[in-house]
């Protein structure tokens, strides 16, 4: 495995990491594969989890704190976020701080997510959903100062919206955030036009979620694919969306190398960018962390095939169906 600094943490995480958000709320998890990839990952050097209390309204950190107190002589290294109190996606404008994230919310959560993981400190706590419209507000930046202060974290960030990754600029600007949380793959590539270098400016850490569009460039969806009601795709994969997605998944197909699988051109694609830290696809079976990380060890992609990735480039706005 190879490592790259998270940002001004100075962290050296593992450039693949570990997303869990399907081993929460999605369709289809099973805990002891969970667990069992969990496990595999830690073998192969992977040191990045990335959570969420709202993964299962708790169960994903649960598993992650099982995960971690069977290596208690590893150093890995763990990310969670608190969600709005209102539970909205995105956040909107007009929005108010201190109904979103009132101070004793964000107490009560860390609080919350310590409990689940078995710490008594987070690595990185973020705010899951965010506006830039709040980034001079002193309040959310005493309240980093005070969890910090009291030993409940040890680094900050913003888990920026989809497809708003210039909307946490201003944030990074006042200093107080260590790391973002932003999607960036093949088709979202819209982080490349301001975010990274302003990140990279201010020494702030980039974690790269979504590698694959929810499953769409893993190249497996079809016009049939179907999710029951309450999976959280069969909204996101809806009528709007569906088709346009498998039709720029065919596309791309037509243009990749012979020995080269679309899930692997997604992966290598986010991994040639110097402002990334880390990426964190959804592995929850073992053949899915194998697959990953013999993908990550392969390196950049060639420049020729980065240009010609350019062009699928897909620029969307936020809608209350994407979430």
């Amino acid at each position: 495995m190879k490592y790259r600094t998270l940002g001004r943490t100075g962290w050296k995480v593992s450039e693949l990491g570990h997303g869990m958000w399907g081993m929460g709320a999605w369709t289809g998890s099973d805990d002891k594969a969970s667990i069992d990839a969990l496990r595999r990952s830690v073998e192969l050097g992977v040191n990045f989890f990335d959570t969420a209390w709202i993964y299962g309204n708790g169960h994903s950190e649960q598993l992650l704190g099982k995960l971690l107190k069977s290596y208690p002589n590893k150093r890995l290294y763990t990310a969670t976020k608190v969600p709005p109190k209102s539970v909205r996606y995105p956040m909107e404008p007009i929005y108010k701080l201190n109904e979103e994230y009132p101070t004793n919310h964000l107490l009560s959560y860390a609080e919350k997510s310590l409990k689940n993981l078995g710490l008594e400190t987070l690595d990185l706590f973020l705010l899951h959903g965010w506006d830039d419209v709040w980034a001079d507000d002193e309040q959310w930046q005493r309240d980093v100062e005070s969890l910090k202060k009291k030993g409940l974290i040890r680094a900050f960030g913003i888990s920026i919206d989809r497809w708003e990754p210039e909307n946490a600029i201003k944030a990074i600007k006042t200093g107080f955030i260590d790391v973002v949380e932003v999607i960036y793959n093949i088709f979202d590539q819209a982080p490349e036009d301001k975010l990274f270098s302003v990140c990279r400016k201010y020494d702030v850490g980039v974690i790269a979620r979504v590698p694959f569009d929810e499953g769409t460039l893993t190249g497996t969806l079809s016009m049939d694919s179907r999710w029951p009601k309450e999976d959280w795709r069969s909204l996101y994969f809806g009528p709007k969306n569906l088709a346009e997605s498998v039709r720029r998944a065919e596309e791309l197909k037509k243009i990749l190398p012979h020995d080269m699988t679309l899930p692997e051109t997604a992966i290598r694609f986010i991994l040639s960018h110097p402002a990334v830290s880390t990426t964190i696809p959804g592995m929850r079976k073992v053949g899915n962390v194998d697959s990953n990380v013999q993908t990550a060890l392969k390196g950049p992609l060639s420049a020729s095939l980065l240009r010609t990735l350019r062009h699928h480039r897909w620029d969307r706005k936020p809608t209350p169906w994407a979430g």
